[in-house]
């Protein structure tokens, strides 16, 4: 069984207890360390879950998948997630994966800023739809961004804008600059 687990967005103790029931019984355990950022590190979860920890980048889950279901159909194998595990296509194309080759699967869901973004005070009713804010290379400027922005602009409607944990430093640094 292959299980998608949502961590939730501040430390070790989001997770829910159907999730942590989860993690505990998997002979393997994955920590997707590419699409947002928890407050807490690796060895924080690994001491609060009892399990060890397998890093999973962008190049693992998207490149090399059959690594991470190797086994799911005759052992429990979790994919552990910031927020919520359907916050990012490419977990939605693991269980397509999983599908695909016969593995069950059980996804357990948790809170992500989808829904946590109420507490800044703004209607969730009035964002519209919500963009990746990429971080640039020397040789990759993706703009796409700007012109759903500006639509949302034009409809009276707020932003969420998702940024890469890459730019997030960055991004605090020239906001209070």
């Amino acid at each position: 069984m292959l299980y998608l687990v949502g961590l939730g967005l501040g430390d070790a103790k989001d997770i829910t207890v159907k999730g942590l029931e989860a993690v505990r019984r998997c002979r393997r355990v994955y920590l997707e360390a590419y699409t947002s950022v928890l407050t807490v590190g690796k060895e924080a979860l690994e001491e609060f879950y009892g399990k060890e920890l397998i890093l999973a980048d962008r190049e693992m889950v998207e490149q090399e998948a059959d690594s991470i279901l190797k086994e799911a159909d005759v052992c429990d194998v979790a994919f552990l997630v910031v927020g919520d595990p359907f916050g990012a296509t490419t977990h939605s194309d693991l269980v397509l994966r999983a599908v695909k080759l016969g593995i069950p699967y059980e996804v357990i869901h948790n809170a992500s800023i989808m829904n946590a973004v109420g507490c800044c005070g703004l209607q969730l009713y009035n964002f519209g739809e919500t963009v990746s804010v990429v971080f640039w290379t020397d040789t990759w400027k993706p703009e796409s961004f700007f012109d759903k922005i500006e639509k949302n602009r034009q409809n009276g409607m707020h932003t969420l804008c998702l940024l890469g944990k890459q730019q997030l430093p960055r991004f605090l640094t020239n906001m209070y600059l």
